[in-house]
């Protein structure tokens, strides 16, 4: 078995709650997944960044940090993916590195990359600099359509959450 289809097996595991057997999951692939995120190929690398979400591996957060800041947009946006999928239940791990990600959604060349984060800032707590950085996004001349979409809504949907507070 690969760490990618580990990665999915413990995703199925973890959405039926299955916690015991996600859990030796976790514990059989955690160095593998470390090693493969120290890996030159970044197919290897996205793989691992991907897999922290799909074990719902909170303590590896830091090793996200380090996907987000790596040069392959490929790796980027499964650190993205894993982190979106994390905060869905606590906006504490986009709140923790919401300075990279404001930066990512602001000055990412690659437009998917940029739309992951902006995804990923929904799952945040509605924190004005993060709608106001959004809402200038969307208002952005030459930009992606798609990332100026995505931030439109995802701006009114933060602003919405903020007044309901």
């Amino acid at each position: 078995m690969t760490l990618a289809e580990a990665g999915v097996e413990a995703n199925a595991l973890a959405e039926s709650g299955h916690e015991p057997e996600l859990a030796r999951l976790r514990a059989a692939w955690a160095e593998e997944l470390e090693a493969a995120a120290r890996s030159s190929d970044y197919r290897e690398r996205a793989a691992a960044y991907r897999a922290v979400g799909q074990f719902r591996f909170r303590q590896k957060e830091e090793l996200l940090r380090r996907g987000l800041e790596d040069a392959s947009p490929a790796c980027r946006g499964s650190a993205l993916l894993s982190l979106e999928l994390l905060s869905r239940d606590h906006p504490r791990v986009v709140n923790a590195v919401r300075p990279l990600l404001h930066s990512i959604a602001n000055a990412d060349d690659n437009p998917a990359v940029r739309r992951l984060t902006i995804l990923a800032l929904r799952n945040g707590s509605p924190q004005r600099d993060t709608i106001v950085l959004l809402q200038g996004i969307a208002e952005e001349e030459g930009l992606d359509r798609g990332v100026k979409e995505t931030a439109s809504k995802v701006a009114a949907g933060l602003e919405k959450r903020s007044k309901t507070r």
